[in-house]
């Protein structure tokens, strides 16, 4: 004897807290949103002080592979002093 399902057929209880639930998650979907400070513009144009060092960099390799660099120990000695102190 084969007994059919009556009543509610393919209905299932938790269809409805799951679609709920998939529509819940996609209203909320969270928005990315970069905000730059002050300060950090201002971190930026120090690159400025960045470049300038590089150049002085770059001029006393230089001076270095051609054998021109001669620093003078005094102001070595005077900054080691200073840094220490």
């Amino acid at each position: 004897m084969k007994i059919n399902q009556i009543g509610n057929h393919g209905v299932n209880p938790y269809q409805r807290n799951a679609e709920k639930a998939t529509q819940m998650e996609t209203s909320k979907k969270p928005v990315d949103k970069v905000e730059i400070s002050s300060h950090a513009k201002n971190l930026q144009e120090i690159s400025m002080f960045e470049k300038n060092r590089e150049a002085k960099v770059n001029a006393i390799k230089s001076q270095v592979e051609q054998g021109t660099y001669s620093p003078n120990p005094k102001d070595i000695a005077k900054k080691l002093l200073d840094f220490y102190r």
